[in-house]
């Protein structure tokens, strides 16, 4: 019996191994398996990627009043509409161009040149062109929604969804071609796997920026020295958008593998994975540890900005860190979100959900600590990584926040912020049925 079910297994596996085109050993991979498998890797990654944007919304809803709820929600749709058109239009070109190792290509618009997979030209490692341009889109819609969340309440529609455009189009993709493009830091050894400083670090210094520059909320910093206190519309919507973050970033980080198509890759594929949940549950267990510390109490809103810190510290280097490093360097993020929110509040920077310490703090810290398990990045480099995008995007988005508050200008009025931007702005109201008529 024994020697039968060994013979129908042998003969199962042989069939099942000839059906999928692979060798027993899986010595070598047939290029169009390859193919097949990074491009879907591209695909379904993007979309939980995508998927983020709507974590990112349901945060940002229930960390508002609920008087500018419905703002929220548009904002959202139309930042991520914003950044797939400005993406295709400029973006792509400029951070994957490779004409010039400042700022990628010039050339508009985009079109998927398949042509040689289609005419049987397949290479190994290769994928559909559409496929990585899909995934290349979401992470540039991330980089936008973090600088909404920061500018909540205060900040009129069109103004901040003309800096989107800019932000999408240009400036994001400018400084995401120095490496990811193979631009200047990428000649220099710079190392960012998936975007702790090229996109979290990005956009929280534009949303930095937009802060200072726009001022705080109305009653947030009293003349007694006390901090007004806004509770968020929904608690629970913001756990539910911090879910859906966490579940977005196994494609985030997963994703920026940019291959599928060996045992190789999967293997590398599935470690990411464990890294990134255990950078984010070790950041929550941080933030809570700290903030009973500190505040003699646990508060969920920093236990969810402790998971978005340990997920944003991994983001630099989620494959090389073995799992208790991946504990330690998640655990680091969520103790640096705890510390850094009264600092924001001594300087009278006004951050609604939190996007400056989560995002541009733990980017930092996530992009420093890739030396410590990665032989190959220096922390020289990656200071000067952090550096120079740093330098630039504040730059460039000061500039811009400047010329909006200048000409349009960036603010809704005292009256329209009390009474919330829903009905000044537009002219409805997320919940109706709670409102006194």
């Amino acid at each position: 019996m024994k020697t039968i079910t060994k013979k129908i297994t042998a003969l199962g596996t042989a069939t099942l191994i000839s059906m999928l085109s692979i060798s027993p050993a899986l010595a070598a991979v047939d290029p169009e398996v390859d193919y097949v498998f990074n491009s879907l890797l591209f695909l379904v990654g993007g979309m939980v990627v995508m998927f983020m944007a709507a974590g990112f919304c349901m945060l940002e809803v229930g960390m508002v009043r609920s008087k500018n709820a419905a703002t929220i929600c548009l904002k959202n749709i139309s930042l991520y509409s914003i950044a797939g058109i400005m993406f295709y239009l400029v973006g792509y070109h400029l951070m994957y161009g490779q004409a010039n190792a400042y700022w990628g290509g010039l050339d508009l618009f985009w079109g998927a040149d398949d042509a040689g997979a289609l005419a049987g030209d397949i290479e190994a490692g290769g994928y559909a062109a559409g496929s990585d341009w899909f995934f290349q889109m979401v992470f540039c819609a991330t980089a936008a929604s973090i600088v909404s969340g920061t500018l909540a309440e205060r900040i009129k529609l069109w103004p901040f969804l003309l800096f989107t455009a800019i932000l999408t189009g240009i400036i994001y993709p400018i400084q995401g071609s120095w490496e990811w493009g193979g631009g200047w830091l990428d000649q220099l050894g710079f190392s960012d796997f998936a975007g702790s400083t090229l996109v979290h670090s990005a956009g929280g210094w534009a949303a930095l920026t937009g802060a200072l520059i726009l001022g705080a909320r109305k009653g947030k910093f009293l003349p007694n020295g006390q901090i007004g206190v806004f509770p968020g519309s929904s608690l629970p919507l913001a756990t539910l958008g911090v879910f859906i973050l966490w579940l977005g970033w196994f494609g985030f980080n997963g994703g920026s593998q940019l291959a599928l198509g060996s045992a190789t890759n999967a293997i590398a594929v599935s470690n990411i994975f464990i890294n990134t949940n255990l950078a984010a549950a070790a950041g929550v267990m941080a933030a809570m540890a700290t903030s009973q510390a500190v505040y003699k109490k646990v508060d969920l809103t920093m236990a969810l900005n402790g998971a978005i810190g340990g997920l944003v510290a991994i983001t630099a280097e989620p494959l090389t860190p073995t799992p208790g490093m991946a504990l330690l360097i998640g655990a680091v993020g969520g103790v640096l979100v705890v510390v850094t929110v009264p600092l924001l509040d001594r300087l009278k920077i006004d951050d609604v959900v939190g996007a400056i310490p989560a995002h541009l703090v733990c980017g930092i810290w996530g992009t420093l600590a890739v030396p410590l398990t990665n032989a190959e990045a220096s922390f020289s480099t990656q200071i000067l990584g952090i550096v120079a995008v740093g330098v630039f995007v504040s730059a460039s988005s000061t500039g811009l926040w400047l010329l909006l508050k200048n000409t349009i200008g960036i603010r809704a009025s005292e009256e329209e912020e009390l009474l919330g931007l829903d009905r000044t702005e537009l002219g409805l109201e997320a919940y109706p049925e709670f409102v006194a008529r």
